[in-house]
């Protein structure tokens, strides 16, 4: 339905607690998403076994964690980059594109160059939960970084928390190449249907305020 009222993606995220969905969905869903299949999912063996069966065009790491309700924020490639740098290099082999999900920082962005992952996911959960003086301040580190990173040969994807309310100014961010935005449109298709959430969203992304 989402693809049919006009979705660029599809992005499904299996969690180690199996609370969105189950591995079988994974399986179903493959054969039948015209468009393009994004999986998140936490860097375990686990989940690496499970992808490389699935093959997903694109593959977003996000970290996990049991007792949050919603990721929380970004991975912490420092302290996992040996790991990390071998997880992504399995995948890489069978042609699936990498994106890690990553705070706005130019840590993050130099530690992802050196890990040869060649998407990121900005993490605006913070510039979603802000308002006023603190939002634009935030809006403005998502500017500069996503700059930074498309200088520096990354592809540039952004998302988490965004709704029909905030997600204007993240698109007319020009180095910004995908939004990924699921919660929002969902809740929004309850009382308007698939096809007006979605193409409601699109205008804003593609003719943003």
């Amino acid at each position: 339905m989402a693809e049919l009222a006009g979705a660029d993606s599809i992005t499904l995220h299996l969690r180690e607690d199996r609370r969105h969905m189950q591995d079988q969905d994974l399986f179903n869903l493959k054969p039948v998403i015209k468009t393009k299949m994004n999986l998140e999912m936490a860097a375990t063996d686990e989940m690496l076994e499970i992808a490389l069966q699935v093959m997903p065009e694109d593959i977003c790491l996000v970290p996990e964690r049991r007792e949050e309700r919603t990721t929380e924020g970004g991975l912490n490639l420092k302290s996992n980059f040996n790991y990390l740098k071998t997880f992504i290099g399995e995948l890489a082999k069978k042609r699936i594109r990498v994106s890690l999900f990553i705070a706005p920082d130019k840590d993050s962005i130099d530690q992802a160059l050196e890990l040869q992952a060649p998407v990121i996911e900005l993490h605006t959960g913070h510039y979603a939960d802000s308002i006023n003086e603190e939002q634009g301040k935030e809006l403005i580190n998502i500017q500069n970084i996503a700059s930074y990173a498309c200088k520096q040969g990354l592809v540039v994807n952004a998302g988490h928390g965004l709704n029909y309310d905030n997600v204007s100014a993240i698109a007319k961010i020009k180095e910004i190449n995908e939004l990924n935005i699921g919660h929002a449109i969902v809740a929004e298709a309850i009382f308007l249907g698939w096809e007006q959430a979605i193409s409601k969203m699109r205008s804003l992304i593609r003719k943003p305020l």
